[in-house]
């Protein structure tokens, strides 16, 4: 008999455990059997003798020898026996545990064995590396001149590529598209626009006031003290025809709209926190800290504006 590295009980707890189970509620299902105590007893007696066959059994495929029953004390007891369990019922379960030294052969019941799993349970050292896919080339060979240049011309063409489409990136940006040059300017027709009265329009999203001056604002505006202002700035320096005041119409405080003809100096207050503004878009009282914006524009002809 060949013993076998890392076997100990052919049979495991759990399996001894399975089989007792199995008994018991095979006694408890069928009430014409023995009592459950006798029964527990053959079984005990069972394990000990499949112990010993399994053993037998495994031990005999190892060593590549026909197996032999175990020596029992009677062929009658097995024959009356309702547990009698076959040797070679245990003999997959014994294979799984010692496959590494079983190699299957023609008309044998054990599986094949990996290659990776013999290997590895037992390591030899006559093992033959292949060199085939190892051929060296010394540096500057030309078989591979072709290939290096072939991918040093692909970069190349790659990166070529790349800057070209930056380069057009950046010049399309630069030139605006025909919706934002219409947006950019707005032509506005002053004519329609009354003496003392002041115009809403939108240009690049913001509100702008076109006020239409009489000639007491005009007084006005200019009589005021440039040096109690709190953002100093003559009147004639925001306007270039005294009749019209273009100005943005957005707070310079924190960006609300300012209401106007309103306020305590004729021109804008701001509901927001109370930022006043005279009648030429001067801060004159309130957290505002500078003067109202004045866009660019032109006076295209009399009655013709050009914002932007």
């Amino acid at each position: 008999m060949v013993k076998h590295r890392g076997y100990s009980d052919p049979l495991s707890p759990i399996f001894r455990v399975s089989i007792v189970s199995f008994c018991v509620q095979s006694a408890g299902k069928t009430e014409e059997r023995e009592p459950t105590k006798k029964m527990l007893r053959v079984a005990s007696k069972r394990l000990s003798s499949l112990s010993g066959r399994a053993n037998h059994a495994a031990s005999a495929f190892v060593s590549k020898s026909p197996i032999s029953p175990p020596p029992s004390s009677s062929s009658d007891e097995r024959r009356s026996d309702p547990f009698s369990i076959h040797p070679q019922f245990f003999l997959p379960f014994r294979g799984f545990a010692s496959e590494s030294l079983i190699h299957a052969k023609e008309n044998s019941i054990l599986p094949d064995i990996p290659a990776t799993v013999t290997a590895v349970k037992n390591p030899s050292s006559k093992i033959v590396y292949d060199e085939h896919n190892h051929e060296r080339f010394p540096p500057g060979d030309p078989s591979k001149r072709a290939f290096a240049y072939f991918v040093l011309t692909g970069g190349r063409f790659a990166y070529a590529s790349v800057i070209r489409l930056l380069v057009l990136k950046l010049v399309l940006s630069m030139s605006a598209s025909k919706d934002v040059l219409a947006m950019a300017s707005l032509e506005v027709d002053l004519s329609s626009i009354e003496p003392g009265t002041t115009v809403t329009v939108k240009w690049r999203g913001k509100p702008v006031f076109i006020r239409r001056r009489t000639d007491d604002d005009v007084q006005l505006a200019n009589s005021v003290d440039v040096g109690s202002l709190r953002d100093p700035q003559q009147d004639s320096e925001r306007v270039k025809n005294p009749e019209w005041l273009v100005v943005i119409g957005v707070c310079t405080h924190l960006g609300c709209i300012p209401l106007p003809n309103a306020g305590d100096f004729g021109g804008w207050f701001c509901p927001c926190h109370g930022s006043h503004y005279d009648i030429s878009g001067r801060i004159r009282k309130g957290p505002a800290p500078y003067n109202l914006e004045v866009p660019t524009y032109s006076f295209l002809e009399e009655n013709k504006l050009l914002i932007g």
